[in-house]
């Protein structure tokens, strides 16, 4: 299957922006991919962050709200990645933890970008980790930017 195209994107320019990064370590060499995907794209912005490192997807949405209420962030990033086995647990955790980032975006409307990964095995995981590849981690990180852009226009 075909990665979808990107088309153009606008560089945001987020000088004075803060980010959260809330990351899922359950698979470390591939969270190590998504991080180093995820800074360069907000450093690139010019925006700063802070990392928050989790169990597991599952953990994200409530580290976050955590976070926020205890910080002003101008965007959050989710990065995670769940490998289907042979148990139903596979299903529960992608849709629970995509389900609860949606449902906390959109209440508090947040500038988040879901970079958890939901794959078939540990080879899919890497090509979209990797910064040099499909660059998921950059991808939720632009997508939270894309999203600050847009929050911040329409005040």
């Amino acid at each position: 299957m075909a990665e979808a195209s990107r088309g153009a994107t606008v560089p945001v320019h987020a000088a004075n922006a803060h980010f959260l990064i809330v990351e899922a370590r359950f698979y470390d060499a591939i969270g190590a991919m998504q991080l180093a995907g995820a800074s360069a794209a907000l450093k690139a912005a010019g925006a700063s962050f802070d990392v928050i490192s989790v169990p597991g997807a599952l953990e994200i949405p409530t580290a976050m709200a955590m976070a926020g209420a205890k910080r002003h962030y101008d965007g959050y990033v989710a990065l995670g990645c769940i490998i289907r086995g042979e148990t139903y647990h596979f299903e529960i955790v992608a849709n629970e933890s995509a389900r609860a980032l949606m449902d906390l975006a959109v209440r508090q409307q947040l500038a988040l970008g879901n970079g958890i990964l939901t794959v078939e095995n540990e080879a899919q995981a890497i090509v979209r980790a990797d910064p040099a590849q499909f660059d998921k981690g950059g991808d939720a990180a632009r997508a939270a930017l894309a999203l600050f852009d847009v929050q911040r226009r329409s005040l």
